[in-house]
């Protein structure tokens, strides 16, 4: 490569890194902190008020992903089709809307349903807005700028968990009850920020005002080179066949099991820092449950970080999966036996850390294999598997421990699908070198990396 490619190459990634990720990232925090919302409001007034026991709130927690699951694979195809900017942007202004019908939720049955609507109206966010950046760069950046965009996961947290707490404590603003003034505070952003990515995005870097014509040659030139290599390599991998695709299938699995223990902290970890006061005597307020609840999540953005710069200098290798995988899989059963408020958040710290270094390095995989449409369909299959867990993580967690009195067995029952997604992910690698004919680089992408270097 020379010098002048060189720099053209630096400064297209460097203008996409500054002008493109940082706004996804903030439609992706919106994103999660609108379908956790329920997780702030259930502890702070909303269970009470609506008479829900911890079953009901696990179930209203959950049926979220019934509803996005029937559309995960449609709308991601659909957004191939008309393109991101008009489908991103339709998606954020829809679920803005059903999020602020929230605001006036007056019973569990009217709950259920605006969980299952917001599900529906959200179905294609994520998988879209990682396709779309992963139609921007090439493969040997991606790692880098999805570690970028998933920053906004765990910093969803920091500072939404705050955030939220403060609303909460707006109570009798416009006349509402807190938890319903933080329903209310974190939908308008939503519908703001859904009609501001109709004019702000761009489909592809062709017809980006802010890329110079180099910038733009090199990048449509370095994808559409990637694209016909990808595809000439993977010719049976059509939109039909990926349903029957094993890998993705397996990726399906592995992803299972991150956010099983994605959502299980997620939705229930406000409750159980509600439940120190009874365990270990303490009294916290609203807002100190809040800056309480983001502390696992500020670590976790950085391991998420510095993990993903390792990879992208070594090549996403199976063990930048497998390992976070085994961590969070043994650490968090272990927060059952802290024995303290502070030792308790310091493994659950360690669960967040392991979960969020593992997810940018795991969607470098799929494009390795997947294009175009195929790309769409198989990254829709994936998080659709993965997020059935979402239902079952919050319904399960909340049936267990209403069952058994505690939150012990469904703890042990996340480890468990966490060590699962590590087991699955070596043999994912090892199946790959094995077989004959199959690409092991879309498996352990590290020697595709390296050989790319510029």
């Amino acid at each position: 490569m020379d010098t002048t490619q060189s720099v053209v190459e630096k400064s297209a990634i460097r203008k996409v890194a500054i002008r493109l990720v940082p706004f996804v990232a903030l439609m992706f925090f919106i994103n999660y902190l609108d379908r956790t919302a329920i997780s702030f409001a259930g502890p702070n007034g909303m269970n009470k008020d609506l008479a829900l026991n911890a079953a009901q709130f696990g179930f209203a927690s959950g049926v979220f992903f019934i509803g996005y699951i029937l559309l995960e694979v449609p709308s991601n195809l659909a957004l191939h089709k008309f393109g991101a900017r008009r489908w991103l942007a339709r998606i954020m202004v829809s679920w803005g809307i059903v999020s602020l019908l929230f605001t006036w939720v007056a019973n569990v049955e009217q709950l259920y349903i605006l969980r299952f609507i917001l599900g529906v109206a959200e179905a294609g966010f994520f998988p879209g807005a990682i396709l779309f950046l992963s139609l921007w760069v090439p493969a040997r950046h991606r790692s880098k700028i999805l570690a970028l965009f998933y920053l906004a996961q765990p910093l969803t947290t920091v500072v939404g968990a705050p955030l939220a707490g403060l609303l909460i404590q707006q109570h009798g603003l416009f006349g509402l009850e807190g938890w319903r003034v933080m329903f209310l505070g974190v939908a308008v952003p939503a519908i703001l920020i859904g009609i501001i990515s109709w004019f702000y995005l761009a489909d592809s870097p062709a017809k980006a005002k802010w890329l110079s014509a180099e910038e733009k040659t090199w990048l449509t030139g370095a994808l559409e080179k990637e694209k016909h290599e990808t595809a000439a390599g993977n010719k049976h991998v059509s939109v039909r066949t990926v349903f029957g695709n094993g890998r993705v299938w397996m990726l399906s699995l592995i992803y299972f099991g991150f956010i099983y223990g994605l959502y299980a902290l997620g939705f229930f970890l406000p409750t159980i820092i509600s439940g120190f006061e009874g365990i270990y005597g303490t009294k916290f307020d609203v807002l100190q449950k809040g800056l309480i609840t983001a502390i696992p999540y500020l670590p976790a953005a950085f391991a998420l970080y510095f993990w993903s710069k390792d990879a992208t200098k070594r090549g996403v290798k199976t063990w930048h999966i497998a390992v976070p995988a085994l961590v969070g899989g043994l650490s968090i059963p272990l927060a059952l036996f802290a024995g303290s408020p502070a030792a308790t958040i310091a493994v659950i710290t360690i669960t967040a850390m392991a979960i969020f270094a593992a997810l940018p390095n795991f969607w470098t995989v799929p494009t390795q294999f997947l294009t175009g449409a195929a790309a769409a369909a198989g990254i829709a299959l994936i998080n659709t598997v993965g997020n059935l867990a979402g239902f079952s993580a919050g319904y399960i967690t909340g049936w267990l421990k209403d069952w058994t009195g505690d939150y012990t067995v469904p703890m042990f029952v996340v480890g468990g699908f966490m060590l699962l997604s590590a087991v699955l992910m070596v043999a994912l690698s090892r199946s790959g070198r094995a077989s004959e004919g199959v690409r092991t680089e879309a498996l352990d992408p590290a020697g595709a990396a390296q050989h790319a270097e510029p």
